[in-house]
């Protein structure tokens, strides 16, 4: 148990006197030290959430939390397959989709592009791509009408605007009596999507799916059904509950699947910020041992009356640690504090940063994220703070042990 003359001494020894401002001074120093490196943690770590969450959102605005295909890339018998899959609990809505690869032309432009048919009506409920239009309307994707809704950057390289005419050019001919002719078809621009990510925008294209099977000529088959579940988190869960239920004849992959190396570079990337950053408070927890070693040889006479008055090794210890603790908590609550305030507050003073110095800090020319998206996480405010003070706890314990084997009647010997 901490008594409270150790209490009472350790915290006297905080407060500077005339001929110790030179410790002060250093103690200062690990103070703000901690304090600039929780904060940096916290905004940091907040910053990369916030990075990670909006490339999660946009890249799932186009992939699917889970998707059913058949072994041989095409489902012949998607209704039924449909059926059993909507059964399952933790499946919410489902949608089919049609994909294929082609050539998209306008005028002397020619670009290659990822062919989707969908259902506009069920896409929605799937999918929060119809929420990125850029131009036109979604629902103008119609059965029949031989509609297309274009990527932004793919319909800026055409030269495409809505109303425009495209012909799509079918990966597979169609045989003639005067040979092999490719399979093409003319579209009208009707829409135009805008992710945000140089990926989709530049070679996604998007069809009904009806028109796309007369165009992939698959009139009955689908390539896969794309499943929405309440918690994305939950899709591996989900994969293997299904892959269970439906057999071996169909392919059951998730999110987490399809983007795995992408997802794995953020974590690794997150990890490697955080150890980075915490040396900034290990080389302030560093400065505590520096203080207290100057504390201690200036305080050996103290210690030496303390021990002569019977304050047992343990007693004399607990003194300088409650000092070294008392210099990192006050540095991990200041940072944690600012830290917080910075990370709920980084979308607005970025900007006002930004026009104060009148530079833009990542251009939209070049980034695929342009703004400061910031995700406060309670649990990594924990787990800095408490690594921080656990840090300093630590810092303190060889200098409270060398102060615990002052020897009395060395010291008092040239007093």
């Amino acid at each position: 148990m901490i008594q409270p003359l150790e209490l009472l001494i350790g915290l006297r020894y905080t407060r500077a006197k005339r001929r110790t401002h030179f410790i002060s001074f250093i103690s200062l120093t690990s103070m703000f030290g901690i304090t600039v490196g929780v904060w940096a943690l916290i905004t940091v770590l907040s910053v990369m959430n916030g990075f990670e969450r909006e490339l999660k959102e946009r890249i799932l605005a186009v992939a699917s939390h889970v998707t059913v295909t058949g072994q041989d890339g095409w489902l012949s018998n998607w209704e039924e397959v449909n059926k059993t899959i909507i059964a399952h609990p933790g499946v919410l809505s489902t949608a089919p989709f049609a994909l294929g690869q082609g050539l998209v032309l306008k005028s002397n432009e020619v670009k290659g592009a990822l062919i989707r048919g969908v259902n506009p009506e069920l896409e929605t409920q799937v999918s929060s791509l119809p929420g990125h239009m850029y131009r036109g309307s979604w629902s103008s994707l119609t059965a029949g009408s031989w509609g297309i809704i274009l990527g932004s950057t793919l319909s800026w390289q055409l030269g495409a605007s809505i109303g425009d005419k495209v012909t799509v050019v079918a990966p597979k001919g169609q045989i003639t009596p005067a040979g092999l002719l490719p399979r093409l078809k003319r579209f009208t621009v009707v829409g135009i999507f805008e992710l945000g990510m140089h990926e989709y925008d530049s070679g996604l294209a998007l069809l009904h799916i009806e028109d796309a099977a007369k165009l992939l000529k698959t009139t009955g088959k689908v390539t896969g059904i794309r499943l929405k579940i309440g918690d994305l988190y939950d899709a591996p869960a989900t994969r293997n509950s299904l892959a269970e239920i439906l057999g071996n004849r169909y392919r059951v992959s998730d999110w987490t699947l399809e983007h795995v190396n992408f997802f794995r570079a953020l974590k690794i990337e997150r990890r490697v910020m955080f150890i980075i950053l915490l040396l900034i408070v290990a080389v302030a927890a560093f400065n505590i041992v520096s203080t207290l070693i100057m504390v201690v040889t200036d305080k050996r006479p103290d210690v030496a009356i303390l021990r002569t008055l019977g304050m047992g090794p343990f007693r004399v210890m607990m003194i300088f640690i409650i000092q070294g603790s008392l210099i990192g908590l006050v540095g991990t609550l200041a940072g944690g504090a600012i830290g917080i305030l910075t990370a709920v507050n980084v979308e607005t003073l970025v900007p006002w940063l930004e026009n104060l110095f009148e530079i833009e800090f990542f251009p939209a020319s070049v980034y695929v994220i342009s703004d400061f998206p910031a995700e406060l996480r309670w649990p990594d405010v924990y787990q800095i703070t408490s690594v921080s003070f656990l840090l300093s706890v630590l810092a303190t314990l060889y200098p409270a042990w060398r102060a615990s084997r002052t020897d009395p009647a060395e010291v008092l010997r040239f007093e």
